[in-house]
């Protein structure tokens, strides 16, 4: 098995402490600059909104980013990626 590392990200205005692959550290931190950056330019274009918005906007952006590549290209298991979605549907919904 895969040793994980613990990794701390900040989405938005909420940090999360989450275990990564050390081979994968880079491309989450990519990934989740990419998010931030997103979500200002929502706030940015969309100004009065909650974050719980900017982040659904940025979330509906990302996955219509994925459904428009090539098949085949940056595949990702798909039940292992609703299972994360619905993990963070649920924090988000308790945080309420």
């Amino acid at each position: 098995m895969e040793n994980l590392i613990p990794v701390n990200i900040l989405i938005g205005d909420r940090s999360y402490r989450i275990k990564v692959a050390a081979k994968d550290e880079e491309a989450v931190r990519k990934t989740i600059k990419q998010i931030n950056d997103k979500i200002i330019e929502f706030k940015t274009g969309f100004a009065g909104k909650d974050m719980q918005d900017y982040v659904a906007m940025v979330l509906a952006w990302y996955a219509s980013q994925y459904s428009s590549q090539p098949s085949g290209a940056g595949q990702l298991d798909t039940s292992d990626l609703q299972a994360e979605l619905q993990k963070l549907e649920e924090k988000i919904q308790t945080a309420l």
